[in-house]
């Protein structure tokens, strides 16, 4: 990661390497996720989600759980992190960080989150963090398996 500059609204890294992310970038999206955890809006759960989305072209996107009065109309860390970016013209990611204020486990996303991540493709990291900054690397396709995504809809049918 040579440097940081924000552009748009969002913080864009300047870090192109392929494959697994470098150990200060998977910091570095933790913290940012933390960060956006600060933000979140829980009155009814007091359960703080933040998330940091690292885009294809090394753009950072953070997002936090905003919750309802009426329970279902909430909002996970997740999909408001995608949601923006799909809202400021991404359509690929690298990458995802979660956190949360859990301290004996890493947090891991709802399986709604799950499968919002799958739509933009199965073969992307996902950083499941702990406070203390510790985490643990999986894949999207590692978090749902045997999933359904877009590309069921191109095969052929009766």
């Amino acid at each position: 990661m040579d440097q940081v500059e924000f552009n748009c609204g969002a913080m864009h890294m300047k870090d192109h390497s392929p494959g697994q992310l470098p150990r200060e970038t998977v910091g570095m999206l933790i913290q940012r996720s933390q960060e956006a955890k600060q933000q979140a809006y829980c009155p009814y759960s007091k359960f703080r989600v933040g998330a940091a989305l690292l885009t294809l072209d090394s753009c950072v996107i953070t997002g936090c759980n905003v919750e309802n009065a009426c329970y279902n109309l909430g909002v996970c860390a997740e999909r408001n992190a995608i949601s923006k970016a799909v809202s400021e013209g991404h359509r690929s990611f690298k990458a995802i960080a979660i956190s949360s204020d859990l301290s004996d486990q890493f947090i891991a996303p709802c399986g709604g989150c799950r499968q919002f991540m799958r739509e933009f493709g199965s073969n992307w990291e996902v950083y499941l963090s702990k406070p203390d900054g510790s985490y643990q690397r999986m894949t999207v396709d590692e978090l749902l398996p045997v999933s359904f995504g877009p590309e069921q809809l191109d095969m052929k049918r009766l």
